[in-house]
């Protein structure tokens, strides 16, 4: 058995975070380093690795996380103003936990190219 990530820990209550909103597919919760003023995190409580190893199955569970992001964004107030979501995949992409998630951020004017 491998053991859980922080992102599994975190569904699981055993580390704590500032959750805005939890239903029974997802967790979001606040960025602890964030990188905008509104900075939260849209993880599914199934531990998929990344994006490109999700499997038709969780087709459902992605627009589910991408609907959910939206929700968290008018609720924050930054769905107006606008915002970015950003899913990293593998190293290059800058994925630093291996646990699929979507970041929100706004609250600021965000630039482009981003990276």
């Amino acid at each position: 058995m491998t053991e859980k990530t922080l992102f599994e820990k975190i569904c699981a209550k055993e580390i704590s975070a500032t959750i805005v909103h939890e239903d029974d597919r997802c967790v979001a919760f606040r960025d602890i380093s964030p990188h905008a003023p509104t900075h939260i995190l849209v993880i599914p409580r199934k531990p998929i690795p990344r994006v490109g190893l999700a499997k038709e199955e969780d087709e459902a569970l992605l627009g589910h996380l991408l609907l959910v992001a939206g929700k968290v964004a008018c609720s924050e107030g930054i769905a107006q103003s606008g915002y970015r979501l950003i899913i990293n995949n593998g190293r290059d992409g800058g994925e630093a936990v291996p646990h699929l998630h979507i970041h929100l951020l706004g609250g600021r004017p965000l630039t482009w190219p981003p990276g």
